[in-house]
């Protein structure tokens, strides 16, 4: 499979000055065939409006309802000019549609009438996220062709500013730097706004937003989304979740990443004209304050965040009991912690396991308390098709271990400008290798094993670190748990765990006792034990696997 498709594509966007611009940003854009989107229009499944149309659509029907939550309350009716005069503003710098232009806003207001507005005015938003920095701003500026940069002065005691100009200086084709805040030598966001009288007609098959790939290793990918493919995404999780217009959604996660912006996240807010409220320090008491205040009723959350908030909710005194749906995804969540989810907060848990590439998994409401602590969910689509294969390619029968493989009307075909690796990680008739182990149950729900690079050999016998994580998260006054490789001239690779306890570090003999006790074989058991205040952390949220090993 190739990359490129921009010679069997159509102009993308109507109304562009000049013609090669309007094709340039879908070279290395891999679409789905035009049979499976036909099928997907036919199904209903792609609407055919653009993403922008989410929230032109909201501020008809929910006019008055409270879109944005902050210091100010912001309505729809008043939201909605606000992402065109974005759009007219971005449009007069000469930032023309199919441009990409680099976003890395934390969670703030602002963030929405920018996102919508680079949306309608047919511009690429490339979602990066606060923790990125030079390597990947540059990187992902270089290799998507961004001509601007969005960002803010600074965050905590980072000065993004900086950053701008290092990468400007690197990256020669980036033309314009958008502050938000003080922007030093740079152009002030709040100034861009501005009226006008018609914006391009943007075309919902064609790229709406490119995504960041949350991979440990290597520098990220990037993940092109339609506006069909993506409103879709939104929607239908909103669906799942029940969102309605008495929702306010908390973004507790970085806004840009894929599972606060539209699983079903703001995007999905917006939809069902719910209420949206923003954090940027998710610890239990900023985020239980906001709910209180906002009287929050859904938010999203990675599993160390989920297990702090159930362990502080016995000590701070804020009000959540508006608090009904509690998402916890991004990794996977231990049966033993999921289990404390509801008697801890007061709320229903609802497991989430996907990828910024499509696929989708949630458990329902109407799922058992078995299914909700023990699975990860089962696919958003009835078009989801999702295969589990050996390391020969063959599907695996129901409960056994496999690489999942999926492709569906959300899942993308191939990464954006990235043709020799999406040889590999795509099959001949489109799966997507995801790379996850997991064990499928005959109602369809996933049970997340571990990741086929997640796996440590030691002496020739293969151990799944999220299995042997797990049982170490249940021993008592274990916070945090992870497993890595370490080299080791005899046995290829010896097991360290590293430990994050509520006091001090369990004994090896007390660790493999209590492993053995639970049925571990003893190959299993690990070799080096350490003990860490905190587990470093990718930019998604995951403990960063390739930092530990280097650390010990």
């Amino acid at each position: 499979m190739t990359s490129s498709a921009s010679a069997e594509t159509s102009t993308a966007f109507a109304g562009t000055s000049t013609a090669s611009t309007a094709t340039d940003h879908r070279d290395g854009f891999v679409p789905i065939p035009d049979d499976l989107a036909e099928q997907y229009r036919q199904a209903g499944y792609w609407a055919g409006r653009p993403l922008g149309e989410l929230l032109r659509d909201a501020a008809r029907q929910w006019p008055d309802r409270p879109a944005l939550l902050g210091d100010t309350e912001t309505s729809y009716a008043a939201l909605d000019p606000a992402a065109d005069r974005m759009a007219h503003g971005l449009l007069a710098l000469g930032i023309r549609p199919g441009d990409r232009v680099v976003l890395q806003l934390p969670n703030v207001p602002e963030f929405v009438p920018v996102l919508f507005g680079l949306l309608r005015a047919g511009i690429i938003p490339v979602l990066t996220l606060p923790a990125h920095r030079r390597a990947e701003i540059e990187h992902l500026t270089r290799l998507s062709g961004a001509v601007a940069y969005v960002t803010a002065d600074r965050i905590a005691d980072f000065d993004y500013r900086t950053l701008a100009a290092e990468v400007s200086t690197h990256v020669p084709a980036l033309r314009h730097v958008l502050v938000l805040g003080d922007p030093g030598p740079f152009t002030d966001l709040n100034s861009i706004p501005a009226d006008g009288d018609s914006l391009p007609e943007v075309d919902a098959s064609d790229i709406a937003l490119i995504l960041v790939s949350g991979g440990t290793t290597g520098l990220p990918k990037l993940i092109a989304r339609t506006h069909d493919d993506y409103a879709y995404n939104a929607k239908a999780s909103a669906e799942v979740c029940e969102l309605g217009p008495d929702d306010v959604y908390l973004a507790t996660l970085p806004v840009a990443h894929n599972f606060p912006l539209a699983c079903p996240g703001v995007l999905g807010t917006v939809a069902t004209g719910g209420a949206i409220a923003f954090v940027t320090d998710p610890s239990p008491e900023s985020a239980f304050a906001a709910i209180e205040r906002h009287r929050v009723t859904v938010t999203a959350v990675v599993p160390p965040l989920a297990q702090l908030w159930c362990a502080a909710a016995e000590w701070e005194d804020a009000d959540i009991s508006s608090l009904r749906l509690l998402q916890v995804g991004g990794a996977k969540l231990a049966e033993v912690n999921a289990r404390d989810v509801v008697p801890a907060l007061g709320v229903r848990l609802q497991q989430v396991f996907g990828m910024a590439e499509g696929l989708l998994n949630y458990t329902r409401a109407g799922d058992p308390d078995e299914l909700v602590c023990a699975t990860q969910g089962r696919p958003l689509s009835p078009a989801d098709e999702v295969r589990v294969v050996d390391e020969q390619g063959d599907d695996v029968a129901d409960g056994e271990e496999g690489e999942l493989l999926t492709r569906g009307p959300y899942t993308l075909r191939g990464y954006y400008r990235a043709p020799e690796h999406n040889s590999r990680a795509f099959t001949p008739d489109g799966y997507y290798r995801s790379g996850d182990l997991v064990r499928r149950l005959p109602s369809g729900h996933l049970i997340v094993s571990g990741r086929i690079k997640d796996v440590i050999n030691r002496g020739g016998e293969n151990i799944s670190c999220d299995e042997l994580e797990e049982h170490l998260l249940a021993y008592p006054g274990v916070r945090h748990a992870a497993a890595v490789g370490l080299p080791d001239p005899a046995l290829g690779e010896k097991v360290c765990v590293v430990l994050v306890t509520a006091g001090d570090l369990p004994s090896p003999a007390a660790i493999k006792a209590f492993l053995t006790e639970r049925g571990l074989a003893t190959y299993k058991l690990p070799d080096v034990l350490r003990q860490a205040d905190v587990l470093p952390v990718t930019a998604v949220g995951k403990i960063d696997k390739k930092a530990l090993a280097a650390r010990y």
